[in-house]
């Protein structure tokens, strides 16, 4: 199998449970929530079209390509620092997209295990995993008309909500089985048109103290202008 990946790159997390550890991140192409052009933003089955602010369409970023599992192991480890010629500690690598369970498998999951790495997703929850991932995120997603998008990934490690958004069942979300809920703030300046809408943040901070269960995730990855 030909693994397509738009870039990767060593990083620091910036988001959820695991926000400032260090990662080696590869982000697959494609999506099944939209295209990821342009012009289709307002198609597609899932309405984060409206707001998504990845480029996944491609294999041209930095680290991109098509890669053979070996290579893409290579690529992952040649990225993680080493001392004396051996990791400081274990590769930490997240799988991002767009979906990256289009493409994330068993034997990938398999082979970076074998190298003593740590295999990580960002999902959106709607396609089966592979065995054996040392973290889970998921981030559930609406389709078209509002309706979530349902699950087939119900328990891992943490679950994030980007919000301000409506159609979510609270307490069916919060009777899966995950460690943290996180909600996270739509990075767009206000949720409507009108100057006195609150911001995505205000809103979440808002959600927090009426949700004390769920906690405030930031991009602080965007905050201190790293990928």
């Amino acid at each position: 199998m030909a693994y397509k990946v738009k870039e990767s790159f060593l990083t620091l997390q910036g988001e959820g449970a695991q926000a400032g550890r260090l990662s080696v991140f590869v982000r697959f192409s494609g999506c099944n929530n939209w295209s990821g052009r342009e012009q289709d933003r307002q198609s597609g089955p899932a309405d984060c079209a409206r707001w998504c602010d990845t480029d996944f369409v491609g294999t041209d970023g930095e680290g991109g390509g098509s890669f053979s599992q070996q290579d893409l192991i290579g690529r992952i480890l040649s990225l993680w620092p080493t001392r004396s010629g051996q990791p400081t500690q274990a590769p930490y690598v997240v799988f991002t997209g767009g979906e990256p369970a289009l493409q994330l498998d068993q034997s990938l999951v398999d082979g970076l295990h074998a190298v003593g790495a740590k295999v990580a997703i960002e999902t959106n929850g709607s396609l089966a995993l592979p065995h054996g991932l040392d973290w889970i995120c998921v981030s559930p997603k609406r389709l078209l008309h509002g309706e979530p998008q349902p699950l087939v990934v119900t328990q891992g490690h943490e679950l994030k909500l980007v919000m301000p958004q409506t159609g979510f069942d609270l307490a069916a979300l919060e009777s899966l089985d995950f460690a943290h809920f996180f909600v996270q703030p739509l990075d767009n300046k206000v949720m409507a048109g009108s100057p006195t809408t609150p911001s995505s943040l205000d809103w979440c901070m808002d959600w927090v103290r009426q949700h004390p269960r769920w906690r405030l995730s930031l991009q602080t990855h965007k905050m201190i202008g790293i990928r």
